[in-house]
């Protein structure tokens, strides 16, 4: 709930959106009083098309929100960092909804338009510096082959020691599978966003409204 309060003031969650916490009725047993739990837990975050699917399975929405937050909110990894890795997984697995709103997130924490481009490329993003293209590298073996090669593994955990490296591999991971979800499940859009993609194949969120 702290962490929930700290992103809330900060201002730094998809455009300032804000989040309250509500606790779930965990008393809940039929499926009735379970999907009003949902509901009201619902309400307190954004209106995400994401969410409003997820809350279709009642038992698992809060939980995966709670790993969610886990991952954005109360990691060790740096916040850019992690946003390199999310946006090249979502390149990966060719997910719009996931790749649009990150890419608003990732220049929240400092990303620029040009680094952006240089993540949303076919064959190996070899254009960022040392450390970015390491971090494609990751999501790109993640995404792909599944199990992350043992020089990669090696390369994190030597850079970013044990914690921040299974850090990383677990937000890939988590990543891999909402971007499965939102594709499988058709989410689309909210309205008023919409994903351009230039001549040159990079892609950029604007605002259509």
């Amino acid at each position: 709930e702290l962490a929930i309060k700290e992103v809330s003031d900060s201002g730094a969650l998809l455009g300032g959106s804000k989040v309250t916490s509500v606790r779930g009725d965990t008393t809940c047993t039929d499926s009735a009083a379970a999907t009003a739990a949902t509901r009201k837990i619902l309400e307190g975050y954004p209106p995400l098309n994401v969410l409003r699917m997820m809350a279709r399975a009642p038992a698992s929405f809060e939980p995966l929100v709670k790993f969610a937050m886990s991952i954005l909110l109360e990691s060790e990894f740096n916040a850019r960092k992690r946003e390199i890795a999310v946006l090249r997984v979502a390149h990966v697995t060719k997910s719009e909804y996931e790749w649009t709103h990150h890419v608003t997130v990732g220049k929240q924490v400092g990303l620029n338009e040009d680094e952006i481009a240089r993540i949303a490329v076919d064959g190996p993003v070899t254009a960022l510096d040392e450390e970015g293209n390491l971090l494609c590298r990751v999501a790109d073996e993640i995404s792909r082959d599944v199990r992350l090669s043992d020089e990669a593994l090696g390369a994190i955990v030597g850079r970013y020691g044990e914690r921040q490296a299974t850090e990383l591999i677990l937000c890939c991971c988590y990543f891999n599978m909402l971007s499965r979800f939102l594709e499988s499940t058709r989410v689309e859009l909210e309205d008023g966003l919409e994903l351009e993609r230039a001549s040159d194949g990079t892609r950029e969120l604007f605002d259509a409204s």
